[in-house]
């Protein structure tokens, strides 16, 4: 002890046992506080009965003694926040070269175990930002199972811990198969186990014992979770292949099995595919003969009309393994043909025509794509947007579906898309281009459309004050500069997470993007129809837009004053009055001492129009300012 110290415990203000603990917590030593985090003893003052700390956020921060003694944890130099702190570069290198290892010295550190929240807290932001972070985490996770000493949380927010004694990756998964309460925690670890196993890891007997556990699994599953107990099913049947003797687990007669499961199920099939990875969709499709041979067609049949591209894929290849091919293309053409097909077998036949099945690529085909669309637009939005962004996206769809179509094809073509709901102007004006790229004789009927058009546009353009649509134009670039960007770059974030299917983040984002496309999109149009003006010179014989109205209430004789403005300029607390609402509908065109009559919440009400005066500068000086606010 230090002679500072020694006179401290002379004068009677410290035991000597809260000396010893005060001598971990010299000046230039280390220390943590459950609030302030990590510090660095500055400088005693014990003749005030003070230490000096300086945290991270809070330098010079004085502590009572007794009160430093209580909260303040002593660490030794070799700790990762002094290291983090001293040469941070050096811990950016290890992150790169030897990620285990500095995992290893972060839980020795802390007790020899922490959360995935306290390692992030501790690299972020000094060593890596957040994205960057979960790609490393999601590598060095597969380097720390492999090395045995570490086990993993099953659930969020659970502890990374430190073991001395190795276990065997394979071990430890298989120990969470067992523990696993749920049918899905089961399906993620004997996914994880056939990862890193072959014939040679396990004996016979073990074998035996791990596929009659997932049998029993499979047995308490299949009536709730139908989806899940086929992926066990699919992780059986594999490590059986590793021993010849467990051949007869594979026949399809054997119990439980694939085909007995799909048999005797109450759910629809495609419900379970619903809920099935992609990834696995082939291998359980392969049992399909083996259900009934007659009739195994229809079953997969039922799952062109609701199956999702990649589904619909795999179930073409099934027919085209068992020579079906011909009675694949009769069922489509049939589906087509009823207009049944879903927007999802469009895509895939669209997608996949230059590959797949080229003969249902036609002006035909087309029109059965707007009908989808617009089926899909009616019942639900989101439904046909895969394939809507598939006709916009691929530049040459258009040109393939209508390359053999004639002029009067092409031309009844032009027509559904001019009068389809589905299409906004920017995009209908996009597929006709197209078309006429192909059929440049119809010129004439896209000229026509586009008088038509222009014509429609005058006759729908409504009226603003200048310094609202500056206000809306604001809004627009904010829109298109700041928060579609950002909202890309949300997707592309929620994306690098993985699992798309069950990740509310990508979801959310893919959401928001539709809003903002969806705002984009009417803001284009509200902005393409506005007509700005100042309202100077209004004609004031009659009530116009940029006049400024008296009224007399003839029950009540009261007096009231309206301004009538723009389409977008409204604000009752100041009278100011759109010229689309009820009551500039209901005034405009009147002359003085017209008697009109305005609704009410309950009835309507006659007033006198007394006085029309022109909006003067002061109350537009006004108006400009309250849109500037």
């Amino acid at each position: 002890m230090n002679d500072e110290l020694t006179e401290y415990i002379d004068a009677g203000k410290i035991s000597a046992q809260d000396a010893e603990k005060l001598n971990l917590l010299k000046p230039g030593d280390y220390c943590k506080h459950r609030s302030w985090g990590f510090g660095c003893i500055n400088h005693w003052q014990l003749l005030n009965d003070q230490i000096v700390i300086d945290f991270e956020k809070k330098k010079n921060h004085p502590m009572q003694v007794r009160y430093a003694l209580e909260t303040l944890i002593p660490i030794p130099e070799d700790h990762i926040l002094v290291r983090l702190s001293k040469n941070p570069s050096v811990i950016q290198e290890e992150a790169k070269e030897n990620p285990v290892q500095l995992i290893r010295s972060i839980l020795r550190d802390h007790e020899g175990k922490a959360t995935i929240e306290e390692i992030e807290s501790i690299l972020v932001p000094t060593i890596f930002n957040t994205i960057s972070f979960k790609k490393w985490l999601a590598t060095t996770k597969k380097k720390l199972k492999s090395d045995g000493h570490f086990s993993f949380p099953t659930k969020k927010g659970s502890l990374i811990e430190l073991q001395e004694i190795k276990v065997e990756p394979e071990n430890r998964i298989l120990e969470q198969f067992r523990s696993a309460r749920h049918p899905k925690e089961q399906v993620m670890a004997l996914d994880a186990l056939l990862k890193i196993v072959d014939s040679r890891t396990f004996t016979l007997q073990d074998l035996k014992l791990l596929i009659t556990d997932i049998e029993e699994a499979v047995r308490r599953s299949e009536r709730l979770h139908t989806a899940k107990a086929l992926e066990l099913l699919l992780v059986r049947n594999e490590l059986a292949s590793f021993h010849e003797e467990l051949n007869d687990v594979l026949d399809p007669s054997h119990q439980p099995s694939l085909v007995s499961l799909l048999t005797n199920t109450s759910k629809k099939l495609h419900d379970i595919f619903l809920e099935l990875p992609a990834s696995k969709y082939r291998r359980i499709l392969k049992s399909f003969p083996a259900l009934n041979p007659e009739k195994w067609q229809e079953r997969a049949q039922s799952l062109l009309s609701h199956g999702e591209p990649r589904l619909i894929d795999e179930l073409f290849h099934l027919f085209k393994e068992n020579q079906q091919e011909e009675l694949f293309t009769a069922i489509l053409a049939r589906m087509i043909q009823d207009r049944s097909v879903s927007s999802d077998l469009l895509f895939w036949i669209c997608e996949s025509r230059k590959k797949n099945i080229t003969s249902f690529i036609n002006s035909d085909l087309l029109s059965v794509i707007i009908f989808s669309l617009e089926r899909d637009m009616h019942a639900d939005g989101k439904k046909g947007q895969r394939l809507q962004e598939l006709l916009f996206h691929d530049r040459e769809l258009i040109a393939d579906l209508l390359k053999s179509a004639s002029d009067e094809q092409a031309r009844t073509m032009m027509r559904k898309i001019m009068l389809s709901p589905v299409f906004n102007d920017l995009d209908r004006r996009s597929l006709l281009a197209r078309i006429l790229k192909v059929h440049p004789e119809l010129q004439t009927l896209m000229s026509g459309h586009q008088e038509k058009e222009h014509s429609s546009t005058r006759e729908e353009s409504i009226t603003v004050s200048w310094a609202s649509l500056e206000r809306r134009k604001r809004e627009y670039e904010h829109l298109i500069n700041k928060l579609i960007p950002q909202n890309t770059k949300d997707i592309s974030i929620a994306r690098s997470y993985g699992d798309l299917r069950e990740n509310f983040e990508f979801k959310s984002a893919k959401e928001q993007q539709a809003l903002l496309l969806r705002q984009k999109g009417e803001l284009e149009l509200l902005l393409h129809r506005a007509r700005g003006t100042n309202f100077e010179n209004p004609d004031i014989s009659v009530v116009s837009i940029g006049t400024v109205v008296t009224l007399r209430d003839e029950a009540s004789a009261q007096r009231e004053v309206y301004s009538i403005l723009g389409a977008w300029d409204g604000d009752p607390s100041k009278r100011w009055v759109s010229y689309q609402a009820v009551i500039g509908q209901a005034l405009l065109g009147h002359p003085v001492g017209d008697v009109v009559e305005l609704p009410t919440e309950e009835k309507t009400r006659r007033v006198v129009i007394e006085k029309i005066e022109p909006f003067t500068q002061e109350l537009s000086s006004q108006f400009i300012e309250s849109n500037q606010e």
